[in-house]
């Protein structure tokens, strides 16, 4: 028998037709699992696409070069991811895989600081909301009226045809999108989803979108855990524990009622899709050392969710502990503090606490912004950079 004839049997026998069994499998699985989003917000990738602009004044850019010049691994997970990402969005041409990359049209207009800030925020609002379809679908049937519940979110993200499994992410990409590019603003006490030509419309005398730190924040729904909003040592386990650093005080004091306050009504919320709970220092229950039960924690919990507000000297001690440890972090702070120089470069979700009046109004985006910061932190921990990654890439911690 020769070759054709006996590839002809194999199709029709048993063994050729478990490989179409296997590959139909791992095709469904491909199709299952893709992402019909890009993978982050557009803030994110819209920093890179400034970096390209800055680097090469507009011109197409090496990738190995730029990324050499951004003290980063051209071939790390974080950084394909992000190429990709900027791809997804339209701002950029060119794979991970590409010898060059270059800003499109649209893209170049977004970063570009000398052009009108009319056409710079068009260019944004294009890329960002109108080039993702499911965005785009959402914005389309929300327009004019208030930010739904996130539960309506999600399944009008699923009539999108958006998986379900994606369906949660894709909301708070959403949301912290439409509020980055001015799309999503605070009127008549309630956060509106306005049209494009609204916002254009109010550019006069305003900040370019994105440059006021407080506008960036995102949605997510709000959720208690049984028995309550913290859980004891004895309850959780470190792979599925989020760890609380921030400023406790004396029962009754202002950091006392800001912590309670931030844990039941953003944090913890923002926790619940990711099944993690949360424990706080003053809620470690087991018999032993108090500064080594949090030492414990520290090290070996899966997240850590660091509140910068009020400065306290303890919380910046354990924040450098999970820096040296290379472990993912997310920084949350009040909008009152400004931040010290050597976490300021991290990206750190502000939550303006002035009055219940600017607080309330934007509770949902709050949880937002903090959820996708988590999702990033837990799905890819090697991205999620600090001062100390950054210098000394190399640098690694063992616990015996």
């Amino acid at each position: 028998m020769d070759k054709e004839e006996k590839g002809q049997s194999d199709e029709n026998g048993g063994s050729q037709s478990h490989a179409d069994r296997v590959d139909a499998a791992v095709e469904q699985r491909r199709t299952r699992t893709q992402r019909p989003f890009p993978a982050c917000a557009f803030e994110d990738a819209l920093e890179f696409a400034k970096s390209i602009m800055e680097f090469g004044s507009g011109q197409q850019v090496r990738r190995v070069t730029l990324f050499d010049h951004l003290q980063k691994s051209p071939e790390s997970s974080a950084s394909r991811q992000l190429i990709t990402n900027t791809g997804k969005y339209g701002l950029t041409e060119g794979s991970y895989k590409a010898e060059f990359l270059k800003l499109t049209a649209n893209g170049a207009k977004a970063v570009d600081e000398e052009i009108p800030e009319r056409e710079r925020a068009r260019a944004r609002i294009a890329l960002a909301i109108e080039g993702v379809d499911a965005f785009n679908a959402l914005y389309k049937k929300f327009l004019g009226n208030k930010l739904p519940p996130r539960a309506s979110l999600v399944d009008a993200v699923k009539d999108a045809s958006i998986p379900e499994e994606l369906a949660e992410e894709a909301v708070d990409t959403f949301v912290l999108n439409l509020r980055f590019v001015g799309l999503l603003q605070t009127l008549s006490g309630a956060e509106r989803i306005v049209t494009i030509e609204h916002y254009l419309d109010s550019l006069k005398g305003m900040l370019p979108p994105g440059s006021n730190p407080n506008l960036n924040k995102p949605a997510a729904e709000s959720k208690q855990y049984e028995g309550g909003s913290l859980v004891t040592a004895a309850r959780a386990e470190f792979d599925t524990t989020c760890f609380y650093i921030t400023a406790i005080g004396e029962e009754g004091s202002e950091q006392r009622k800001h912590s309670d306050l931030f844990v039941s009504a953003i944090v913890e919320p923002a926790l619940e899709p990711f099944g993690l709970r949360l424990v706080r220092a003053d809620a470690i229950d087991k018999p032993g050392t108090i500064t080594r039960q949090i030492i414990d924690y520290i090290l070996q919990s899966r997240l850590v969710i660091a509140d910068l507000s009020f400065h306290n000297p303890n919380v910046f001690y354990e924040l450098a502990i999970r820096h040296a440890a290379r472990l993912p972090v997310v920084q949350i702070a009040r909008t009152l503090e400004r931040l010290p120089f050597d976490v300021n470069q991290m990206r750190t979700v502000r939550i303006d606490t002035t009055d219940i009046y600017t607080l309330v109004p934007k509770m949902e985006t709050h949880r937002a912004e903090i959820s996708s910061q988590v999702r990033r932190a837990i799905e890819d921990p090697d991205s999620v950079d600090n001062p100390i990654t950054v210098f000394y890439p190399s640098l690694k911690m063992t616990l015996q």
